[in-house]
């Protein structure tokens, strides 16, 4: 630990020989960044999830709270981890060097990440599953499949020939697929499907080969990834456009209902969405910006990915309720009474769907590959999350390939084995439960802490060359991240511990016991604990006063952004001294000087 004189000033330091630095990836163009976070952020939500809230909350009225969340949380949250990561060229846990304070967040996000991985990959599988089914003719969810015979073989009335249709794909889902049918609940997990193992290696196989050499392999990957997905939606609407109902459908799907604007789940339901399908605060967003070059325009990315995250979500409804509309009128029903959410529309009522078009074994192929695009995008993300903070904490693996490839072999197949209890007969339970809980309170409360670390001057820096436009839009920008932005995930936070205290957890009839609902609250608890853990490690490494300690812990380091100034014209300068290893030195006014000084030099 540095010793300090009596009157407090600090006597010069020896020089430390440098550490060697270790150079960092950039992004090969600026569209494979744009196409990474696109992809990231479209995901499975926009398909399954969007046009149902947006039926269910009123129709087109939902577009507006749908909007005013997306203008004052969304974006603001979306440029403060875009930011922080581009400045800091950092994953989240070392960006934290801004604030030491903070760096239980980095933490948390990795926490957060680890369980959407553990549980993403498996809608992968499942999607595997359906995609290899799919090509067999005719669909072994329909009624012409030989399995069915003995429900399909007699010539029912229609109200039952309805029936036994929908009892065709819940029975392929529930049975062939998931086997729920054969647990008791999380107390029976049962034997691990091999069907499903399979499709999972696969799953996770893909992931590791795509993800070999950072972001020089799967920021090719996503030229695919990240636009066949639109190719495919485009191709639905059209389809869906000539069949008999879908008007039906897209009425049903953007009539208002004026009066849903009074209750307050609506509000609740469109944060969520804008926050969920965003994918803010789970950290890799923070670790995809690392890679960009110092004076990249953080605030038009922000502008163009959010805008074309939200616009994908309103498309994709055109495509899903043109299709279900027909399946309506098809069977002479509501079409209520067809739609659904999450797992259940993908793998439950669009299948049925699109069994009933004429070449329903093209379209369901087309449908599950763009399932798989979609969820492939999200885990790039997400595992990008996890192996940024890992390599920046251990910078030899970023130059030993060896070693490189074996942790990423070791942490893909460490994945695998977590997730094979979610691949069992009841591993949906499993699944819905880390689904509902992983990024619940926690992840509201780890982007609420997100606000307090503001730092406008260091994007002024970032955009100093950029349109006059962008430096006036950040004052919105602060605004929000001080008054309107914290309101609104307090609203959030508040509302889902209402729904937690009044509603229980299930799934189907399946009621979670109360052992089960506290292991949920446990998972979400794991995810925000570590602020207070780490800010307490942080306040208790340094010396002084409590009032001396908070103050040193949430000063940046000398060592915050030196790791790659990634400027497009760099030149030679003299780079201020510089204390490693946070936590590990008593800082005083002297350590902080030499940020003073580099301001003065931009």
């Amino acid at each position: 630990m540095a010793s300090q004189s009596h009157d407090g000033s600090r006597p010069p330091s020896p020089a430390l020989p440098q550490q060697p630095q270790h150079p960092r990836e950039q992004w090969g163009s600026k569209n494979e960044f744009l196409l990474s976070c696109i992809g990231y952020c479209v995901g499975l939500g926009n398909v399954w999830r969007f046009p149902y809230l947006c039926y269910r909350n009123g129709g087109g009225v939902f577009l507006i709270p749908y909007f005013i969340m997306l203008f004052f949380t969304g974006m603001p949250l979306f440029l403060m981890e875009l930011s922080l990561g581009q400045y800091g060229s950092a994953g989240p846990i070392t960006v934290w060097k801004c604030c030491p304070l903070l760096k239980g967040i980095g933490i948390g996000m990795l926490c957060v990440s680890t369980l959407v991985c553990l549980y993403y990959n498996v809608i992968i599988a499942w999607t595997f599953y359906y995609l290899g089914s799919s090509f067999q003719s005719p669909l072994p969810w329909s009624c012409d499949a030989p399995a069915n015979a003995p429900l399909c073989e007699h010539r029912w009335p229609r109200p039952l020939h309805i029936l036994i249709i929908c009892v065709c794909v819940s029975v392929f889902c529930s049975e062939r697929v998931l086997g729920v049918v054969n647990s008791h609940g999380l107390q029976d997990p049962g034997p691990v499907r091999w069907e499903l193992a399979l499709c999972l290696l696969a799953a996770w196989v893909i992931i590791f080969l795509c993800m070999l050499k950072g972001i020089r392999s799967s920021g090719k990957v996503v030229y695919v990834t990240a636009t066949f997905p639109y190719f495919v939606l485009i191709v639905l609407i059209i389809r869906g456009a000539t069949l008999e109902g879908s008007l039906q459908g897209v009425a049903f799907y953007l009539t208002p209902v004026w009066d849903r604007l009074a209750n307050a789940q609506v509000w609740n339901d469109a944060a969520s969405q804008i926050f969920y399908s965003l994918g803010i605060g789970v950290g890799g967003l923070l670790s995809m910006a690392s890679y960009n070059k110092f004076d990249n325009n953080v605030i038009r990315d922000t502008l163009v990915i959010t805008i074309g995250n939200c616009g994908t979500s309103f498309f994709a409804g055109f495509a899903i309720f043109s299709i279900l509309g027909h399946m309506a009128w098809r069977k002479g029903v509501p079409v209520e009474q067809v739609a659904d959410t999450g797992p259940g529309l993908a793998f439950v009522a669009y299948p049925e769907a699109l069994a009933l078009l004429p070449g329903s074994v093209f379209w369901s192929i087309l449908f599950f590959l763009m399932l798989f695009m979609l969820g492939v995008d999200t885990l790039f993300g997400n595992m990008e999350g996890i192996t940024t903070a890992v390599l920046d904490e251990f910078p030899q693996l970023r130059v030993n390939m060896k070693h490189k490839i074996l942790f990423l072999a070791l942490l893909c197949f460490g994945f695998y084995l977590m997730g094979l209890l979610l691949v069992t007969d009841g591993g949906i339970y499993w699944f819905t439960l880390i689904d509902s809980f992983s990024t619940s309170f926690g992840l509201i409360i780890i982007t609420l802490f997100m606000c307090v670390n503001q730092f406008c001057q260091d994007i002024v820096d970032m955009i100093c060359l950029c349109p006059p436009w962008c430096t006036k839009l950040l004052l919105y920008f602060k605004a929000c991240w001080v008054f309107c932005t914290p309101f609104l995930l307090l609203f959030i936070l508040t509302y889902i511990f209402l729904e937690m205290y009044r509603t229980s957890l299930h799934y189907g009839t399946y009621v979670y016991p109360l052992w089960g609902k506290a292991l949920g609250v446990c998972i979400g608890v794991v995810c925000c604990i570590q602020i207070p853990i780490w800010a307490t490690v942080a306040i208790c490494k340094e010396s002084g006063t409590l009032k001396d300690r908070f103050q040193k812990a949430i000063r940046p380091l000398n060592s915050w952004r030196v790791n790659n100034l990634n400027i497009s014209t760099q030149e030679p300068r003299v780079e201020p001294e510089r204390i490693e290893g946070p936590f590990t030195v008593t800082l005083t006014e002297m350590d902080f000087t030499g940020i003073a000084w580099e301001s003065s030099e931009a």
